[in-house]
């Protein structure tokens, strides 16, 4: 355990409660995100000695500050070598379609996983009022954390009438999208919907979720799906702002809304054909 001794430099409280190392790796996301370390090559980015000196802290410290951004996906570079701030590898969703966000995240070249927090019949009354149920109404609830590859991306809340989703509770969310399992074991398609989005600052559980210090921005995505006017699913999600683009088109015809494209990660890749939207 690094003593408490260690002293006080930029970004280290000595009367807070986290520790030490969570300072330094949440001020140097801070400054990560507002450009200071960007635009003039990987090696403008802090030595550790350099970190240890400005943070008043031990290069031990630091080691475990520098881990944390490296696993996180904000920093790369091989053990033993300066760290670079990494390209965020953003995701673009389309709007104005059943879209994918598992099919967004594969299209850009990573891995979808989720971490299932919950899966379970509950009720909830004012869920319940949204889907035109009474407020006793059994739902079913899915909750997850969205990764891109190893990096938490979003926080997911879905509900769905529990008497018409029931056989979803025996099936293993990890690596599979909602509506594809929807339609498989409910025979449900959805058939439209609506979304708001709205910037918001993550809840202190949400910021652990994902991964992102305080001051990070999210996206609050809240959806409700409709199954022939019929409101069947509703779907609240915090994304991260760092990873994730909204995407639409418009033109001298007006506004069209149109499938995203993947974009470049840390290694030049072929952009993705525009394909319809598949759902999630």
């Amino acid at each position: 355990m690094v003593a408490r001794n260690e002293a006080r430099s930029r970004g280290v409280d000595r009367a807070s409660d986290l520790p030490f190392w969570a300072q330094v790796r949440d001020d140097l996301a801070l400054r990560i995100a507002s450009g200071e370390f960007s635009g003039h090559g990987a090696t403008d980015f802090p030595g550790e000695m350099a970190l240890s000196e400005a943070y008043g802290v031990s290069r031990q410290t630091v080691r475990q500050a520098l881990r944390s951004l490296r696993a996180n996906g904000t920093l790369v570079g091989p053990r033993g070598r300066p760290p670079r701030v990494a390209d965020p590898a953003l995701i673009h969703q389309a709007l104005g379609a059943l879209h994918s966000l598992y099919a967004a995240v594969e299209a850009a070249g990573l891995s979808q996983r989720s971490i299932v927090r919950a899966l379970e019949i509950t009720t909830d009354a004012e869920v319940a009022g949204r889907l035109h149920l009474p407020p006793e109404a059994p739902l079913l609830h899915l909750e997850r954390v969205r990764l891109a590859g190893e990096v938490p991306l979003a926080h997911d809340h879905a509900w769905l009438p529990g008497a018409l989703t029931r056989p979803l509770l025996e099936r293993d969310f990890t690596h599979t999208a909602l509506y594809t399992e929807l339609a498989v074991r409910c025979g449900i398609r959805l058939t439209g919907g609506s979304e708001e989005v709205r910037a918001v600052v993550p809840s202190p559980l949400e910021r652990e979720l994902l991964g992102v210090p305080i001051g990070s921005a999210a996206l609050s995505i809240e959806r409700m799906g409709r199954l022939n006017d019929i409101p069947t699913e509703l779907r609240r999600t915090v994304i991260r702002g760092d990873r994730f683009a909204l995407h639409a088109e418009y033109g001298p015809a007006g506004f069209r809304l149109a499938p995203s494209r993947a974009l470049r990660l840390e290694e030049p890749s072929e952009v993705a054909d525009e394909k319809s939207p598949e759902v999630l």
